[in-house]
């Protein structure tokens, strides 16, 4: 059975690991629904935070594969641990003058902020869970959806989760 997984993996920040954690997953025809690299607090590491779906034998051979890449320090499964789990949304949605309003409390209702008005659409900003987010869209679409960028899923454990 098919599942979704999120993964934490902390490598070495040096040119080329991005590639060779990506050529992993192409090599292997594994799809990856979403990849997110940012630095850590140690100048050193980078966190990638990689969501992918597979059965379980294919998802430990994710997390193995991942483990014996030599820019590769940590990897954890984060799926079954307590986490706090972002989506970062930026949507630019066609919304004449007199709709602003409903845009606007639409946004405030989700806890999203309008970062930008134009004379045809406005662009709001939405943080939250996946869920939410694609909540966010779904709404959106009625009014017609010009542009739209997500920053895929980023997550930490939660403090009493941390082994």
């Amino acid at each position: 059975m098919e599942r979704k997984a999120v993964f934490s993996v902390l490598v070495q920040n040096q040119p080329g690991v991005l590639a060779h954690v990506s050529g992993m997953f192409a090599a292997r025809s594994y799809n990856i629904d979403s990849l997110v690299v940012g630095r850590t607090e140690d100048p050193a590491l980078s966190r990638m935070v990689i969501v992918t779906a597979g059965d379980e034998a294919t998802l430990e051979q994710i997390r193995k594969q991942l483990g014996k890449l030599v820019s590769v320090v940590k990897v954890r499964d984060l799926t079954e641990q307590p986490c706090v789990v972002r989506d970062l949304l930026l949507i630019q949605i066609a919304c004449p003058p007199e709709k602003r309003g409903e845009i606007r409390q639409i946004a405030e209702v989700f806890r999203g902020n309008i970062v930008d008005i134009a004379p045809r659409s406005v662009t709001v900003q939405i943080t939250g869970p996946e869920a939410k987010v694609e909540a966010f869209v779904d709404i959106c679409r009625p009014y017609g959806i010009r542009e739209m960028s997500r920053t895929g899923l980023i997550a930490v454990p939660r403090d009493s989760a941390r082994a």
